[in-house]
């Protein structure tokens, strides 16, 4: 079972309306760090919850940042590695 697929998709950010353009490994939003529950391995958008994830906690882990999500439909919580471009500044007020 594949547990990650490529999957480059342009979206619009539903919690602040941000246009994201997915490199295939987006999985949230830059400029808000919000994420979609859509899937149950990353890529597969196999998960029928589709709740907002909203961002809850940072991460530090060899000098590597990660944001851990929270589903507010389901309460599922998912670690992601941010990316260049996104807004670190909300970073600060995740801690």
């Amino acid at each position: 079972m594949k547990t990650f697929q490529k999957n480059k998709e342009d979206f619009i950010c539903e919690n602040c309306g941000f246009e994201v353009r997915g490199s295939g490994y987006t999985n949230h939003c830059p400029g808000c760090l919000w994420s979609k529950h859509v899937d149950v391995n990353p890529g597969d958008r196999q998960e029928n919850c589709e709740g907002m994830m909203e961002p809850i906690e940072m991460e530090l882990k060899n000098e590597e940042y990660s944001v851990w999500h929270k589903c507010f439909r389901c309460g599922f919580k998912r670690k992601n590695k941010l990316s260049e471009g996104d807004n670190l500044d909300i970073l600060t007020d995740l801690n």
